[in-house]
């Protein structure tokens, strides 16, 4: 959790510090996937069963809210929580996966690392889900990409050992691949939070 303010304030010398740590994935995820991931299940959590899903006002002015039954809500949780858990492990594959054709190759679980660090705006992003306006989480979702795209670009090309010419090509890469990933999680959070909604 250490490395969350010095990603936030200077990814550079945070990147350089996280590249020479020999970090195993089982003690990442302890210390910080699970940690950070909590952070938009726990709020979508809050926001879709106490305040409830708003979606502008009614033909006689009354706000539009949906919510979801805590009972349901808390499966749709553990299975957003697992997705997101999922997600970074997959990231951190198409990571080593992109970088086999560089010399310092790192391993997979640094690939993981790597990924878990990259995705902490996203996370963080999530505290807004406490209070579910449409336009407020997407405005939130958009600068935690924005963050990330610039974690990547910031990132790789010194994790990878490689020039700022051939990282910009790899961070590209990343991140095309990575925005499907994103999409697709989006996508099946919608439709799980959907289907919650419509069991009330």
């Amino acid at each position: 959790m250490h490395h969350v303010w010095g990603l936030l304030t200077n990814p550079n010398r945070e990147w350089q510090q996280i590249r020479g740590e020999n970090e195993t994935v089982s003690h990442f995820y302890g210390s910080h996937v699970l940690v950070m991931a909590a952070i938009p299940v726990i709020c979508a959590f809050i926001g879709t069963t106490v305040v409830g899903w708003h979606f502008g006002t009614t033909e006689d002015g009354l706000a539009k809210t949906v919510s979801v039954s805590p009972a349901t809500a808390v499966l749709l949780a553990i299975i957003f929580y697992a997705l997101i858990l999922g997600a970074v492990w997959l990231m951190g594959n198409v990571i080593h996966w992109l970088a086999r054709r560089y010399s310092e190759r790192p391993d997979l679980s640094h690939c993981v690392v790597f990924a878990g660090y990259m995705a902490t705006p996203m996370f963080l992003s999530g505290v807004v889900a406490l209070y579910p306006l449409i336009w407020l989480c997407l405005l939130a979702g958009t600068a935690g990409l924005c963050y990330t795209v610039y974690l990547v670009y910031a990132g790789l090309p010194s994790f990878l050992g490689i020039d700022q010419h051939e990282g910009m090509r790899a961070s590209s890469a990343a991140l095309a691949i990575g925005v499907l990933v994103l999409e697709a999680l989006l996508a099946i959070t919608v439709l799980l939070w959907g289907y919650g909604a419509s069991l009330v």
